[in-house]
Parts: C-alpha cells; sequence; structure tokens
C-alpha cells in the first residue's frame, strides 16, 4: 500500500516567498478581484499551517506503517489484531476527515465530486449570507442603543476631553479642518455665493416695512429717548457755548437802518430765549417738543411699512448706500479678511482663539462630567444618531461585506481562509485519526468477543 503520497490542499511553490504565502500557487492575479496581498503575518500562518499538515500526514503514515506490519504478523502473533484494527480505524478517520476538510477549500485529488470545494464555488452565496448574518446581529438598532448606552460615551469623551492634551488634540484636527477646508473652497465661488446670499436676503427684500416694523418696536418701548435726551443735551450745551454766533446771526439778517444797540438788544433777547427753550425742553420729560418727536417718529414707522412713497424713497436711499463703490469694495473683501483672519488664528496657537477654543473644549468636558443631566443628553443623541445610521444604512453597511466577497477571485479566496483556519481544521485530522483507531478497535474487539 502507498501510503507517502496522500493529496493535501498544499502544491509547491513556485514564486518566491513573502508576501505570498508558500502553499499559494504561482498565478498573477490582475484587478481588484484578486485576493493576493499577504502580509509577512501571513507568511508566519502558512508556516504553521504547513507543520500541521506535516503532523496530520505523518499520524496517517504512522498508521497505515503499523497496518502493514500487523497485517502480516498477525497470523503469528494473534494479539497483532486488534493493533490491525487500531490502525486499519485510524487511517479510515484519517483520510475520511482529510477528505472533508481538503473538501472546504478544493476538489480532493482534482476530482470534481458532488458538494466538495465549498468555499470557492458557493464564495458568492457565503458572502451573502455573511453579510445577512451581520446586519441581522450586530447592525441592530436595539444592540447598538444598548452598546453605547452600557459604555457612556459622554463621560468618557468629557473625561479626555478636559485633560491639556484632549483639547489641544481637538484644536490641532480643527485647525486642520479649516485649513483643509480653505484650501479646497475657492476664493471666487465662495465670495459669490456670499454676494448671492446677500442679495437674496439683504438686497432684494425691499427695507422700508422691517426698518419700520422694527423702528416702532423701539420707539413704542421708548428706547429712542436716550437719544432724544442726547440731542438735547448737546444743543443746549452748543447754545450755551455760542452767545456770540446767534447774537450775530440776529444782527446780520436785521435791516440796515436799524442801528447796532438795538440789534445788540434784539440778538441778547434772542439768545436767551433760545436758552430758555432749549433748558425747558431739556428739563421736562413731557415737553412738547418731545412729544412731537415721538409724534413725528411713529408717524415715520408706520409709512415706512404702509405709505408706498415713503417705501420707495427707502428703496432710493438703499440703492445710494449699496451702490457706492466703497461699499460693494469692502463687500467683496469680506471673505478674504474672514479667510485671512481665521487661518492667521488657527496657525498660531497662542492666538485669542486658539487659547479661548481650548478653554472652551476643556469646559464642556468638565461639564460632561460633572453634569449628569448634560451627559444624559449628550449619550441620548448619540443613542438616536447611532440608531437612525443603523435603522437606514444597514443594508447598505452589510452590502460592503456581500460586495466585498463577489470581488475576490474563487480559488485565492478560498486559500485566504485556508491561511486563517486551516491550523486549526488540521486539528481535526488528528482528531480523526485517534478516533478512528480507538472506533475501530472498540469495534473489533466487540465483534470478537461475541463472535468468538
Amino acid at each position: 500500500m502507498q501510503v507517502n503520497s496522500e493529496p493535501t490542499t498544499e502544491e509547491a511553490p513556485t514564486r518566491p516567498a513573502p508576501p505570498a504565502p508558500p502553499y499559494a500557487k504561482g498565478r498573477a492575479k490582475a484587478g481588484p478581484a484578486a485576493v493576493n496581498q499577504f502580509s509577512a503575518g501571513d507568511a508566519e500562518k502558512a508556516a504553521a499551517l504547513r507543520k500541521m499538515k506535516m503532523v496530520a500526514l505523518g499520524l496517517l503514515v504512522a498508521m497505515a506503517v503499523i497496518f502493514v506490519f500487523a497485517f502480516a504478523l498477525q497470523k503469528e502473533y494473534p494479539w497483532l489484531q486488534y493493533v490491525r484494527a487500531a490502525a486499519e480505524g485510524g487511517m479510515v478517520g484519517a483520510l475520511a476527515d482529510w477528505f472533508a476538510v481538503t473538501a472546504l477549500f478544493k476538489y480532493p485529488m482534482g476530482i470534481k465530486i458532488p458538494h466538495t470545494a465549498i468555499i470557492p464555488r458557493r464564495k458568492d452565496q457565503i458572502g451573502a449570507s455573511l453579510g445577512e448574518f451581520v446586519e441581522t446581529n450586530f447592525l441592530s438598532e436595539q444592540v447598538v442603543q444598548d452598546k453605547l448606552a452600557s459604555v457612556n460615551i459622554a463621560r468618557r469623551a468629557g473625561e479626555w476631553l478636559a485633560t491639556p492634551a484632549g483639547a489641544e488634540r481637538v484644536a490641532k484636527e480643527g485647525a486642520a479642518v479649516i485649513r483643509g477646508a480653505f484650501k479646497v473652497l475657492n476664493d471666487d465661488d465662495v465670495q459669490a455665493v456670499i454676494e448671492g446670499m446677500v442679495r437674496k436676503h439683504l438686497l432684494t427684500p425691499p427695507w422700508g416695512p422691517p426698518v419700520g416694523r422694527m423702528a416702532e418696536r423701539i420707539f413704542h418701548d421708548g428706547h429712542h429717548h436716550k437719544l432724544v435726551d442726547l440731542l438735547v443735551d448737546r444743543a443746549a450745551d452748543w447754545v450755551d457755548d455760542n452767545h456770540d454766533t446767534v447774537t450775530h446771526l440776529v444782527s446780520d439778517r436785521s435791516p440796515t437802518w436799524v442801528p447796532q444797540f438795538v440789534d445788540g438788544l434784539v440778538g441778547d433777547k434772542v439768545y436767551v430765549e433760545i436758552l430758555k427753550f432749549v433748558r425747558a425742553v431739556q428739563a421736562n420729560p413731557n415737553h412738547e417738543v418731545r412729544q412731537s418727536i415721538d409724534k413725528y417718529l411713529n408717524d415715520l414707522a408706520q409709512d415706512l411699512q404702509h405709505d408706498p412713497a415713503m417705501i420707495a424713497r427707502a428703496e432710493d436711499i438703499k440703492a445710494q448706500v449699496l451702490g457706492d463703490p466703497e461699499v460693494q469694495e469692502l463687500a467683496s473683501r469680506t471673505w478674504g479678511t474672514v479667510k485671512n483672519a481665521l487661518l492667521g488664528a488657527v496657525d498660531d496657537p497662542d492666538s485669542d482663539l486658539t487659547i479661548k477654543f481650548k478653554a472652551a473644549v476643556r469646559d464642556f468636558g468638565s461639564r460632561l462630567v460633572n453634569d449628569p443631566e448634560l451627559a444624559g443628553k449628550v449619550n441620548a443623541w448619540i443613542g438616536d444618531a447611532a440608531g437612525y445610521l443603523v435603522r437606514t444604512y444597514r443594508s447598505d453597511i452589510a452590502g460592503v461585506i456581500t460586495d466585498t466577497v463577489a470581488r475576490w477571485d474563487a480559488e485565492e479566496t478560498s486559500q485566504k481562509i485556508e491561511l486563517q483556519v486551516g491550523k486549526d481544521l488540521q486539528f481535526i485530522r488528528i482528531n480523526g485519526t485517534v478516533v478512528g483507531s480507538l472506533a475501530g478497535l472498540t469495534i473489533f474487539t466487540i465483534a470478537h468477543l461475541i463472535f468468538g
């Protein structure tokens, strides 16, 4: 009986060593479908797999040698019948388990026996089943939310954020994001977007009604009174400091035939009356002048909202102000100014923005640790977000597994899987040899006892 040519799943290597494992066939698969990227760790696994295969093969050879000698000498030494039965059972068990292990990965001895080469033939179905298994058992909304709840992400994140190293890392990554965003964004495009938004939300809508509504609220609440007080105070101060100016205005406008001393008397009288009038307005919050100003301002607010002529005048003022070249240039420089300011701030670790941002991050981390209510809200938000993602995209996520396996080359996929689990599967062959020997010995012994 020839026992030194047992069919195995390995073949002699025909291409150099790592990263390909020694048992890999020497063909090159082109394209992304090939799964032939083997690492140094895979080479170690391949060596261990080859060693276990030699152990299993050695046991089979040992059983075969024992069987040959026991079979040849059993008539001279009857007790060798038991040894022969054990060896015979061991060979049967070893060959049966070799066939079972080999049938997972290839056709035994190249013969296309039904229900063999299971992994290469059913690779796509296995990938689909694996994706469905992951989707059903791991990508469950309840499973994900329960796991997140047990982890208490908010507290752990808070403890990390509260440390200087955590805040430094967040600031560093945030600066990288800002720099990357500014590098990707086109300045002209951003400026066009800003101008479009300004035109849509600021220039196109009429200014009269919203300004009128805002003014109506301000005037109704009396917030303008301080401004009126300031104007009256300034007017009183001006009159108080400009006696000569007032008297000269009076004398300059009087007839030439009026004597000069009369002009002086009239000028003094006018000045005194103006000063008394301004002082009265200044001292009396309910002065009729103040009431007239209030009435005028309220009427103006109403006209801005409802009077077409006033609304048109407001639009004319808006067009004049915003049509000024300096204003347009200021608007065009807004994006550049903001961009340069942000880039300068994020690149400088000692800038006010960076320092305040780190302080805010540490403060937020401390609140997550010390404020159970806030931590609970954050955990709830994270759980809801994760639940939404799983609920919405679970099929797409699991589909990555199915699609990836479908793109793999069938034979090399089989080799890759064998590389990962083949060492453990060789124990099946070893156990089959041992169990087969014990079963063969037991069956022969029972039969011998019964039938003599």
